[in-house]
């Protein structure tokens, strides 16, 4: 067994008074230092937390958005199919089925007709002689879609000289 050496202290080598005051306050600065950094660590692990949680729902969105981008072709076959035959219930019950799972899922159209031209929703493929104000649409040629504030595709719509 290793022998243990006892220091006992004495007058020659108790440390002064001066010299235990320094040594506290250095202990001191050192907590507080120690602890401004486990805060800074903390924070800049609640942000990191947070920029995360941003970026999967950006990506979950985006990948949500572009599916939707891939069906609205066939939103746009069912939308002919109904104008083609108006009285066909088969088509109009597919139209609103297809229109309750758009809304569920957060796709909204986009207002065209009576509505101002707004080069961010509205593409103007067309201008005709209208009763309408200049610069309102009268037809849409193509339905466009939102999904959330990002638009998957501007409605193309024919617009009042």
């Amino acid at each position: 067994m290793k022998e243990e050496k006892k220091e006992t202290l004495t007058d020659d080598n108790m440390p002064s008074p001066d010299d235990v005051e320094c040594d506290t306050s250095g202990l001191e600065r050192q907590i507080v230092e120690l602890n401004d950094k486990y805060l800074r660590a903390m924070a800049e692990l609640e942000n990191l937390r947070r920029r995360a949680a941003i970026d999967a729902d950006a990506a979950a969105r985006a990948r949500a958005g572009s599916i939707a981008e891939n069906f609205l072709p066939l939103i746009d076959a069912i939308g002919a199919a109904t104008c083609h035959h108006p009285d066909d219930e088969d088509f109009i019950s597919f139209a609103r089925a297809a229109s309750g799972v758009l809304d569920k899922v957060g796709i909204k159209k986009i207002e065209t007709v009576g509505q101002p031209l707004n080069p961010l929703l509205h593409n103007a493929i067309q201008t005709e002689e209208s009763d309408a104000e200049s610069g309102i649409i009268t037809q849409e040629f193509q339905a466009g879609y939102m999904f959330g504030d990002a638009v998957l595709r501007p409605a193309m719509v024919i617009v009042a000289k």
